[in-house]
């Protein structure tokens, strides 16, 4: 390895221009990309990538990036071709989409103001996690937004390694495709959007999770829901016996869900139905869910489930009109795992044991674009940006978590070259 390189600094260069770029995601928005920041982002993007000496490289018109480097080996051999898939949107919780990062060199411990104006302080008593990144330089928001390290933080990991093997000729690496997507936040509506006809890869990795060692090849199965529901109206000085009421329908449609399979009393690989919206006037209703579980079969009950539930629901209001539309979001990537095809998750582990990395596996209670890409038969597990607390105003990158993500992103180049 060039030891006169320095991933560290080439990796925040790359990684604070990118954020600020703004590139939210809007889930209220139908077309895709949902922002006009990502498409600025992946203009960036594509110029870089050209630069970087990639081929190929065109935004198509969903706002998906797509380069490729072509191999350069000493000897020629077959080796895999690998992609590398990262999101260009950060996640909308109602902060600032507007990212002011600051870089705390040399952590000395203790509490953080992030924002002193505001009175906003990263407080070492709610994250003890920072004790461990004590001496390390530390990149925090201003405490307004979230840090945007998911998944900008993976952007600037595949740069920074492609900036490497340009400026080190003497390295071998087969074929490699990048692809740069949109709205991953919002159900992973860019990775639909990839031109899988010229994505052509034996599979393919994220880096979309959080802490140094963290890798994740089980995901949820996730699906969302819709139940429309359409009452009678009636004035109510008449209206025994003719008024139906959705909002009454909608409450025991509720009731009828298991309490104990809901997000906030379960965990690990135990699934859950969330009910997280319900719209309703006296004339109609509308509940939406998400349904999420590990085991396929757990999933398919939720789904079986809910249809029972619009079914006795119509039994007991015949005179309203109760319907339910159930769609399929993403699958859990373990379910595309077989003997054939899971090297590229054991080229993690190599790496990790390389670089003395301990790893962390976790059954994600979530998805990534490698869900959906996975289920595609393209089987693409996910690594660790290094960063804590994604989606919070907490959220903070270690360098030198985010350093040792770039030489596992190095290696795994290595060894599928080999």
């Amino acid at each position: 390895m060039d030891s006169n390189f320095n991933f560290k600094k080439v990796f925040e260069e790359k990684f604070l221009s990118y954020i600020k770029i703004s590139s939210q995601s809007n889930a209220s928005a139908k077309e895709v990309p949902s922002s006009q920041g990502q498409w600025t982002l992946a203009k960036v993007l594509a110029a870089e990538l050209e630069d970087l000496g990639l081929e190929d490289v065109y935004i198509n018109n969903f706002c998906v990036v797509h380069g490729v480097l072509k191999k350069r080996l000493k000897t020629d051999r077959d080796t895999p071709v690998v992609g590398w898939v990262c999101h260009l949107d950060t996640v909308d919780v109602s902060q600032s989409p507007d990212i002011k990062a600051k870089v705390i060199r040399s952590y000395p411990g203790g509490d953080i103001v992030q924002n002193e104006d505001l009175g906003i302080i990263l407080k070492e008593a709610d994250h003890p996690e920072l004790k461990a990144y004590v001496g390390q330089d530390i990149i925090i928001s201003d405490g307004t937004s979230v840090l945007g390290a998911d998944n900008k933080a993976a952007i600037a990991n595949v740069m920074t390694v492609l900036q490497y093997l340009k400026e080190n000729p003497q390295v071998d690496h087969g074929e490699i495709h990048i692809a740069f997507v949109p709205d991953e936040e919002i159900g992973l509506r860019g990775a639909r959007k990839i031109d899988y006809d010229k994505f052509k890869v034996d599979y393919a990795y994220t880096i979309d999770c959080c802490q140094l060692g963290e890798v994740v090849y089980e995901t949820f199965n996730a699906g969302s829901g819709r139940v429309h529901i359409k009452g009678v109206s009636a004035h109510p000085m008449s209206a025994k016996g003719k008024l139906v009421n959705p909002l009454m329908i909608s409450n025991d449609f509720i009731n009828m869900l298991d309490r104990n399979q809901t997000p906030e009393n379960t965990e690990g690989r135990e699934g859950y139905i969330w009910v997280n919206g319900l719209n309703s006037n006296v004339i109609e209703a509308e509940i939406s869910l998400n349904i999420r579980d590990h085991s396929k079969i757990g999933y398919e009950n939720k789904k079986a489930y809910l249809r029972q539930a619009v079914d006795l629901l119509k039994l007991k209001y015949p005179k309203a009109e109760i319907s339910i539309e159930l769609e399929d979001v993403y699958a859990n990537i373990y379910d595309a795992v077989n003997d054939d095809n899971r090297e590229c998750i054991d080229n993690i582990y190599k790496a990790f044991e390389e670089l003395d990395i301990e790893p962390i596996t976790l059954p994600m209670r979530g998805g990534t674009d490698g869900s959906f890409i996975s289920s595609l038969g393209i089987l693409t597990p996910n690594y660790f940006t290094g960063a804590h607390n994604f989606h919070a105003t907490s959220e903070f990158l270690p360098m030198d978590s985010a350093e040792k993500s770039c030489l596992v992103t190095l290696k795994l180049i290595e060894e599928a070259a080999k």
